[in-house]
């Protein structure tokens, strides 16, 4: 799976952060709290995104490996943390990062997780985490993914999951026939088989309890207002977009839907916690 430009990554990074449940990353952090160091394995990290917004609940070492498919998005992001931290150098293919007392050891790995899970995984993090990702994945890669990472007895910490949920300002009479076209699309293969679209949150939560996980969810919906226009266009025009490509919506209505000038929105995520119940 591929196809997200760093520019779009970039756009929606701040609204992510400002988005993302504290009192979840506050939880993870808790339950390191004897740890001087840790590893952490981000799964489609894109630039880097997440381990921007989660850095700071851990422990002062920290080791991560940022695997992404996309050998560009890769490069995007060693130049983006090299650039974010208040020193960075080069170790081995990696970085070593400093920033808010923190010394972070990025490595870098491409990777297709539909064919190469295990290897991306490596033997035994101690957290996976991923952002904006799992609405991508397929029921059946879910499974794989949470048996992967409880034979490896690591926490899990997932943000930004998309849940189905659209609200948009002003309102449109379409908006309603264009969200089920909208969620169809989210159904289609993205590179692990038929998506779960906004079932992933569920499915995520019951595959990891049935592993034996206690789970903690809460809802982080992107709230988009008048600093977020820009962000707002992008987002119609990328919804609009895809239900053209369903064929499901006549054209003339896709074409006026997308012609309001909108002044908000509401997108619904989920972020998730699972920590090992035995641990």
């Amino acid at each position: 799976m591929s196809g997200f430009s760093p520019d779009w990554l970039a756009l929606r990074e701040p609204v992510d952060h400002r988005s993302r449940d504290d009192a979840l990353a506050v939880r993870l952090g808790a339950h390191f709290d004897d740890r001087e160091a840790i590893s952490v394995v981000d799964l489609g990290c894109g630039t880097g995104s997440n381990l921007r917004g989660t850095y700071r609940y851990l422990p002062a070492a920290q080791s991560w490996t940022l695997v992404d498919y996309d050998a560009r998005l890769l490069a995007a992001a060693r130049e983006t943390l090299a650039g974010w931290a208040e020193a960075s150098r080069v170790e081995g293919d990696g970085l070593r990062l400093e920033k808010d007392g923190k010394i972070l050891s990025v490595t870098f790995r491409q990777a297709d997780l539909n064919a190469d899970l295990g290897p991306a995984l490596g033997a035994k993090p101690d957290i996976v985490t991923a952002s904006a990702f799992f609405d991508l994945c397929s029921p059946e890669f879910i499974g794989r993914l949470v048996s992967a990472v409880a034979e490896r007895k690591a926490a899990f910490f997932t943000v930004l999951t998309y849940n189905g949920q659209q609200e948009w300002t002003p309102a449109h009479a379409a908006d309603s026939r264009m969200l089920r076209a909208f969620t169809a699309h989210q159904a289609g293969d993205k590179g692990f088989g038929a998506s779960a679209g906004p079932a992933a949150p569920a499915a995520l939560g019951a595959t990891l309890q049935s592993a034996g996980y206690d789970v903690h969810e809460a809802d982080t919906p992107w709230r988009l207002g008048a600093s977020d226009v820009k962000l707002i266009k992008d987002l119609a025009d990328g919804f609009a977009a895809a239900v053209a490509e369903t064929g499901s919506v006549p054209a003339d209505v896709i074409e006026g839907w997308a012609a309001v000038t909108r002044t908000g929105a509401v997108v619904g995520h989920t972020d998730t916690l699972a920590i090992p119940a035995t641990c």
